[in-house]
C-alpha cells in the first residue's frame, strides 16, 4: 500500500472535505442507510479547519480521506461519568470509494489513537449512527468497545464506542 500522509486540513480546502463527505453521503443512500443524508455543516467544518482538528490524508498528493479528531465530548452522548476529559474523539470520518476496501479507515482510526496516546488520553472515542451495523461491526473490527446506544428522539446518532490508546502506544515500541 502506499504511503499515507496526514495533515491539518486548511481553510481554503472546505470543498475537499465537503467533497469527501458528500461523496460518503451519496454511497450511504446508495445503500438505503439514511446517515448523512443532509448538507455537511460548513458551520462546524469551518470551524474545526480553522482550529487544524480537521485533517486530510493523501495518497500521492491525492485527498483520499477526512476525519475530525479534537475534545470535544458531546454533552448529549458522554456523560461525567465517563470521564470526557480522558479522551479525544472522532467525528465526520470519511474516505474516497477509490480507496475504500484499503484499510484507510484503520490506519487513520490508529492514527487517531497514537495522537490520543500522545496527548496522554487514555481513549479514543466517537459516536455513531445508531441503526448502521455495519459502520459498529467496522468499529468493533477496529479494536473498538460499544460502550452503550444513547437514543435521544431528535438524534440519529447516539452508539458510543471507545477503544484504549494503550494498545497503540505498545505497539509503536
Amino acid at each position: 500500500m502506499k504511503d499515507l500522509q496526514v495533515r491539518a486540513g486548511r481553510p481554503d480546502e472546505l470543498g475537499v472535505v465537503e467533497a469527501l463527505l458528500c461523496e460518503a453521503s451519496t454511497w450511504l443512500a446508495s445503500r438505503g442507510i439514511d446517515q448523512w443524508q443532509y448538507p455537511p455543516h460548513r458551520d462546524r467544518i469551518t470551524e474545526a479547519l480553522e482550529r487544524g482538528v480537521c485533517f486530510l490524508a493523501f495518497e500521492d498528493g491525492t485527498p483520499i480521506a477526512t476525519i475530525q479528531v479534537d475534545s470535544f465530548a458531546d454533552p448529549e452522548f458522554w456523560t461525567p461519568e465517563d470521564q470526557p476529559d480522558a479522551a479525544l474523539y472522532v467525528h465526520r470520518m470519511a474516505i474516497t470509494r477509490a480507496a475504500s476496501g484499503t484499510g484507510i479507515g484503520s490506519r487513520l482510526l490508529d492514527w487517531a489513537s497514537e495522537r490520543a496516546s500522545a496527548q496522554g488520553k487514555r481513549w479514543l472515542r466517537l459516536d455513531a449512527w445508531k441503526d448502521n451495523n455495519g459502520l459498529h461491526r467496522f468499529y468493533k473490527g477496529a479494536g473498538f468497545t460499544l460502550l452503550r446506544i444513547v437514543d435521544l428522539p431528535h438524534r440519529r446518532s447516539g452508539a458510543l464506542f471507545q477503544r484504549s490508546t494503550e494498545s497503540v502506544a505498545d505497539d509503536s515500541m
